[in-house]
């Protein structure tokens, strides 16, 4: 059991909740990152072998240390793996590595984390850091594909030399999933499944970064609920030129419309010829696990956290690292550390004496989605 009670606890220790550890540093409050991987940076490791960020490397950087190299250059995941490792190291952030929280309950007016093997810990408040990438949504039409078919996401893809023989169907059209399918059309056959229309923006301008003439123009910290926010987010745009669909046409790779119809092998959609494939990449995005949270109001009926800026309904009980929390850049490492310094500020709020946090001005809009 534990024997004191932090002032906040921080469950996940990835850009957002090590960006939230430099903003509670500042405080002198108690507190404690803890993250399920044995090295920091690991859920950027896992990702596929080639990813590199579209930000730049001046674009990548966590508040108050700047990401190594080039600064117009763009960094690989490992070294964003790497860079989150030193970042915690140079700031001497309080964080315990393999220790997986399992439930998350409220007692009183104190939460009780425990965590695998049984160990609990303590918080007056606490901050789900485990971001908006927290497990892939495969759609059910993928429990209809013949057994052989083999079956991967943007977690378990890593290349193409490891990716079976034959034809390769990637469904979803979003930025990882046309990389996926740019890269595997030199050496597979490869079908691309898209959706609503996408627009992909250059990666510079005028010599400059696209991010900087978005951060240069207000574009980054934008509210959602913003006119332009509101079109961008429905929008959703990404910059690559290279990832246009005429360009993966050019590069291959057979684009079709929205998948339909599953049946062994056999897979339709909603304009083109049906196909028969050997291999399916879902990039159809995530949702939440959110089962190991027993506490009411924190998730929807569909299990997607609740959440306003971050704030959840619960008093005391935060995230950070959510798609479009607050703005654009919520969801990268050049915006969240804005995103930390709020969360920071309205635990702090709460905690002052005479404060009710119930009288925080928490207006439930509903999860952000991916």
């Amino acid at each position: 059991m534990a024997t004191n009670v932090l002032d906040v606890l921080v469950i996940g220790a990835g850009q957002a909740g090590l960006a939230l550890g430099y903003q509670l540093k500042q405080t002198g409050q108690e507190f404690l990152l803890v993250d399920k991987h044995d090295r920091l940076g690991e859920s950027w490791r896992q990702r596929f072998d080639s990813l590199t960020l579209f930000t730049p490397r001046s674009y990548s950087a966590l508040p108050g240390l700047p990401v190594p190299g080039d600064p117009d250059g763009y960094p690989t995941k490992d070294e964003i793996a790497d860079y989150l490792k030193t970042y915690a190291n140079h700031f001497d952030l309080p964080v315990a590595l393999g220790t997986e929280i399992t439930r998350l309950e409220q007692d009183g007016a104190v939460f009780l984390a425990t965590a695998g093997g049984g160990t609990e810990l303590t918080s007056r408040a606490v901050v789900i850091a485990t971001g908006a990438f927290q497990q892939p949504a495969i759609p059910v039409i993928a429990a209809n594909l013949a057994a052989d078919v083999v079956q991967l996401t943007p977690e378990t893809y890593r290349n193409p030399q490891q990716t079976p023989a034959g034809t390769v169907l990637v469904v979803g059209d979003g930025a990882t999933g046309r990389q996926i399918a740019r890269e595997l059309s030199a050496t597979h056959q490869v079908l691309l499944s898209t959706g609503r229309p996408r627009k992909v923006s250059p990666h510079r301008v005028l010599g400059k970064s696209i991010f900087w003439w978005m951060d240069k123009l207000g574009i980054l910290t934008m509210s959602p609920d913003s006119r332009i926010g509101r079109k961008l987010k429905e929008k959703d745009p990404f910059p690559g030129k290279d990832l246009a669909l005429d360009k993966l046409v050019s590069a291959g790779v057979t684009v079709s419309g929205r998948l339909n119809g599953v049946a062994g092998r056999r897979v339709s959609f909603v304009d083109g010829q049906p196909a028969e494939i050997d291999v399916v990449i879902w990039a159809t995005g995530y949702r939440d696990k959110s089962d190991w949270v027993a506490i009411p109001s924190v998730s929807d009926e569909r299990g997607a956290f609740v959440h306003d800026q971050g704030l959840s309904p619960v008093p005391g009980l935060a995230f950070i690292g959510r798609s479009w929390q607050q703005s654009r850049g919520s969801a990268l490492l050049t915006g969240v550390g804005g995103d930390a310094a709020f969360i920071v500020d309205r635990l702090n709020r709460a905690a002052e004496p005479g404060v009710e946090p119930a009288r925080l001005p928490i207006a439930v809009a509903g999860s952000a989605g991916i």
